[in-house]
């Protein structure tokens, strides 16, 4: 508390070697937990220092972009000015109030970076004129608004494929299936999402993934159906009628984004807050997805067999309650797996191959060993590792990130909590210094 003191005088000048830095965007992120411990305590003598209503409005207005779609920086430059707006209207309550002149110097270098002008139109932190019916983020709160009952934040679930193949489901379960052929993976009244799967070696369960189909289908005034198809040597940044798009105006609620040309492709249908990343290493495509839970389970009774919702049916599971059948002491793998084809690979050298890229012996480093004893092929080591990090990107549960075979059903790791807290830590600090 005694650092604080300098502040109550109204006027009184920091030191010079005290002064606040210049925060990056990352820092005022943080500003917003500090105003929330500070408060306005330094102005409450006469009219208190609002600086926490303005970066909790900027973080509301700012929090749903997404700087990968079109119109990111025209949004965010109009949220910036109404930032600036409303620290100017309290420059005189909070004058020494550290967390005010920090918000006036980060406002100023963000605007610098993103060229957005001093003049221009601002955000309204109005919920009635800010909420998008395209925008699932928007209508949800804008229920809230209506009246309605005050609902907790929508809750995102993460499914994933990849490698020989490999599932991770939305209720977090990891399995290894056959799945040849034509399989759903999501089949709701929102989206369906199908698969094809051929098998990798002659003579093996094993199979992995050359055809995605998705559908994206049509919803309210927001978008018509689009169907995105990708077979392996075709990943399109386009739908099947060539659009790159869904919606109207400037704003698109469905989008597609080429991040690497042939390769990658990210899918982001803003109207039913669902996100697809689709890749293509090697041969054989990777598909993950986020999407909100009340959305994942809108669907009827004939449309129970996805994947993604209740994983794979037991006769079609190459895996032992989510271990893999890993070569011991010498043996060849069961159930087909590497019997029917000598590897490039032994044990020891693929587990040293994985740990190049995986440095956790989690699920998907044990995938990518498995993959490579089968296969002898390396581009199943880059799926795996590609799987992890689209899980960092798309999952919303750090603390679930990581999958650890043990204990029977390939559950969720709590091991990894120390590892959480710890990166934490070390995101507050680069923030804040």
């Amino acid at each position: 508390m005694g650092r604080a003191a300098p502040s109550r005088a109204a006027g009184a000048e920091l030191p010079r070697r005290c002064g606040p830095r210049r925060p990056s965007l990352a820092a005022l992120g943080f500003l917003a937990v500090l105003g929330l411990l500070l408060g306005s305590g330094d102005c409450q003598l006469q009219t208190p220092c609002r600086i926490q209503k303005c970066t909790t409005d900027f973080v509301s207005l700012t929090s749903h972009l997404n700087s990968a779609l079109e119109g990111f920086d025209l949004e965010f430059c109009k949220a910036l000015r109404a930032y600036s707006a409303c620290t100017y209207r309290n420059s005189k309550v909070c004058r020494g109030n550290l967390v005010y002149h920090s918000a006036v110097l980060g406002i100023s270098d963000l605007m610098s970076q993103r060229n957005c002008s001093k003049d221009g139109p601002t955000s309204s932190t109005n919920p009635e004129v800010t909420h998008d019916p395209c925008n699932y983020i928007g209508h949800t709160e804008a229920r809230e608004h209506q009246g309605e009952e005050k609902t907790l934040p929508p809750t995102y679930l993460f499914c994933g494929l990849f490698g020989d193949p490999h599932l991770r489901t939305f209720k977090d379960h990891f399995q290894t299936c056959k799945v040849e052929g034509a399989w759903p993976l999501i089949d709701n009244n929102y989206l369906s999402v199908q698969v094809t799967n051929v098998p990798v070696v002659p003579g093996s369960s094993a199979t992995a993934t050359n055809k995605i189909t998705i559908i994206f289908k049509s919803y309210q005034d927001c978008t018509d159906q689009r169907v995105y198809q990708a077979v392996t040597d075709d990943l399109p940044a386009a739908f099947v009628d060539g659009t790159t798009s869904g919606g109207e105006g400037n704003t698109k609620s469905l989008q597609i984004v080429e991040k690497v040309s042939g390769k990658y492709v990210e899918m982001h249908a803003k109207y039913i807050g669902t996100t697809v990343y689709i890749r293509q290493l090697g041969n054989y495509l990777t598909l993950a997805i986020r999407m909100p839970q009340e959305l994942v389970m809108a669907y009827e009774e004939s449309q129970d067999l996805q994947l993604c919702v209740n994983g794979c049916p037991s006769s079609e599971r190459i895996d032992d309650s989510g271990h893999l059948p890993l070569p011991v002491m010498g043996h060849l793998l069961p159930q087909g797996g590497a019997a029917h084809r000598r590897s490039a690979y032994t044990l020891e050298t693929a587990t040293t191959k994985c740990h190049e890229k995986m440095l956790v012996k989690d699920i998907y480093f044990y995938s990518c060993v498995f993959d490579l004893l089968t296969t002898g092929d390396a581009n199943f080591t880059a799926a795996a590792h590609s799987a992890l990090q689209d899980v960092e990107a798309l999952h919303p549960r750090k603390e679930h990130w990581h999958i650890f075979p043990s204990g029977g059903g390939g559950g969720v790791g709590k091991g990894n909590k120390f590892f959480v807290g710890l990166g934490l830590m070390c995101l507050i600090l680069v923030a804040f210094f």
